[in-house]
């Protein structure tokens, strides 16, 4: 019999009232904003009344470098929460929600998969509850504020040539990378250069994502940096009086949105920084509210432990003051082989030498979750091709470093596939021996701080940074911002910024072409390589092949 298509299954799920969900939180149904019958949001009012309440364990998921190969990094996340739940715990499952970008783009879809899903599916991954709309939204009004400035008389005094804010959309779309805004005259303004992010590279969504209230949101959009003066003096948010009307578009968004997996256990889906050009966590709002009501709560960080595992616990952890007691890093035996050399279309046969060529990657981030103080245990995401000889080989190399490596069965066999893995985690959390730290203290120099993660998690030699960039790093320490940490944007394929370096590369050195300040979500963006805030579209995108088939439901989302 063929296995059923994710979409397929995501169909079939038998999904309880959401108003149930929340009653296993202990989540009155008034605290209940629905949507539909199967989605809802959590009020303010309620999660601001849990404040006093212990935490639960926060569990990271994690994964090695991506390769087209594919981890299985959410699903993971899924099935460890059901299987946490199987085993009489009560945990609850917290991640990003899905851009369109990649939806239409490379993707398709973003909600874990096989019998590890959270539901309802193509909700999810199309417009869900608004909170990107809202963002969108919220940043644009910022834009449209600032030249609307300029037009009316310029009273800040904003150097048109040094506006340092731009538009956001939530598509791929490079043909809006760089633009020029305000062309046709008089009545348009002043003509400008100008360009897009994609929403989810938009400040304003790391600030939603690392805000703890409305308050907070609301002085985290002021002390947002939209331009410069002639001077180089900056000009804030506040300074355009629009703090207090993007707060009101981001209100409802705030909000952590509830929905469920496939067994009907709590999963928290809100905010989605993408990892390799933010911060790649989901909501710190949503984090702290489900570790107020769960024992266990899994989460995930995007893309390679180099990129989200590292941004989670440098950035997240420290600004919100979480500290993780596991961490769970998810690799494939086919991804090994693709790290040892093989290609794509050749994974098929056993080839155990590849596997262990291609091991080091995971060893390299398994030493780096270390340097954390934090245990970790690697999650065997399996597959029906999978050799015993295969997958001893990824075990038996797992060992060497310290750490245990457990085969899991979550995509076919949901919560019960990954019941092993959950007793080792409970194992991990109740032994106490995780001593988080973040990698560099708040002190250091911004400069060094780069060298840090460059060195010890992509095992760099160097950073290549022009003086200009050296020098803006040290204005903004003069500035006051030198205590800020640090978001790299590179790639997510290789610890290197050259994406087709797989495996542990050493010796290669990092080239830093931009700095941006985030002084609102109270992180420095620093820009390596080719890697880009407008992502674009693939010569054959997804997009192409989703649509409604005759029974009217959607096709093409995966």
């Amino acid at each position: 019999m063929a296995m059923k298509t994710d979409i397929e299954i995501a169909r079939a799920a038998n999904k309880l009232p959401i108003q149930e969900i929340g009653a296993k939180l202990n989540i009155p149904s008034e605290h209940l904003l629905p949507f539909g019958h199967d989605k809802a949001k959590v009020s303010s009012d309620f999660i601001k009344a849990q404040a006093d309440k212990p935490n639960g364990h926060l569990v990271l998921v994690t994964a090695i470098n991506p390769t087209p190969a594919g981890e299985g990094k959410t699903t993971t996340t899924v099935g460890l929460g059901d299987a946490l739940n199987l085993i009489g715990k009560k945990a609850a499952v917290c991640i990003r929600e899905a851009s369109l970008g990649p939806c239409f783009g490379m993707k398709g879809g973003a909600a874990g998969g096989g019998n590890a899903q959270i539901v309802p599916m193509e909700e999810m991954n199309l417009h869900f509850t608004g909170d990107f709309h809202a963002i969108t939204s919220a940043h644009n009004l910022l834009s449209a504020m600032i030249d609307n400035h300029i037009y009316w008389g310029n009273k800040l005094e904003i150097d048109t040539r040094r506006v340092t804010w731009r538009r956001v959309m939530d598509m791929n779309d490079r043909a809006l990378r760089q633009i020029t805004a305000s062309l046709g005259g008089v009545a348009n303004g002043f003509p400008r250069e100008a360009g897009f992010d994609i929403t989810v590279a938009s400040e304003v969504m790391a600030i939603l994502c690392l805000a703890t209230d409305l308050k907070d949101l609301e002085r985290r959009l002021g002390a947002i940096i939209v331009a410069y003066r002639r001077d180089r003096s900056p000009i804030y948010a506040r300074d355009l009086k629009a703090d207090g009307a993007m707060t009101v578009l981001l209100a409802q968004a705030m909000q952590p949105n509830l929905v469920q997996t496939l067994e009907n256990n709590p999963a928290f889906v809100h905010g989605g920084p993408f990892a390799n050009i933010a911060h790649g966590c989901n909501s710190v709002i949503a984090t702290q509210t489900a570790l107020k009501l769960a024992d266990y709560v899994v989460t995930e960080a995007g893309f390679g432990a180099d990129l989200g595992a590292e941004k989670f616990l440098d950035i997240k952890c420290r600004k919100a003051g979480l500290a993780p007691e596991a961490v769970v890093i998810v690799a494939t035996v086919r991804a090994m082989k693709m790290n040892g050399g093989v290609a794509k279309s050749d994974l098929g046969p056993e080839n155990v030498e590849a596997v262990k060529k291609g091991c080091p990657n995971l060893g390299r981030h398994i030493q780096n979750i270390k340097k954390f103080g934090v245990p970790a245990v690697v999650a065997i995401n399996h597959f029906v091709s999978d050799t015993d000889a295969e997958i001893a080989a990824v075990q038996d190399y797992v060992k060497t470093m310290g750490a245990e490596a457990i085969v899991c069965r979550h995509w076919a066999d949901g919560g019960a596939g990954a019941e092993a893995l959950a007793k080792k985690v409970v194992e991990i959390v109740e032994s106490g021996a995780a001593q988080y730290a973040p990698l560099y203290p708040d002190e250091m120099p911004l400069f060094t701080k780069i060298e840090t993660i460059a060195k010890e998690i992509y095992h760099a030699d160097e950073v290549l940074a022009d003086k200009k960039i050296r020098n803006q790093l040290q204005e903004w320490e003069k500035a006051g911002y030198g205590h800020l940490p640090i978001c790299m944007a590179k790639t997510q394929y290789s610890f290197t910024t050259d994406p087709n370096r797989r495996g542990a590369p050493t010796g290669h050195s990092v080239p830093v072409r931009e700095v941006r300040l985030a002084a609102g979500a109270g992180f420095v963006v620093v820009i390596c390589g080719e890697i880009m805030t407008m992502p674009g579209l693939p010569s054959v995108p997804a997009a192409e092949t989703i649509r409604f088939n005759d029974a009217g439901e959607i096709e093409g989302l995966s």
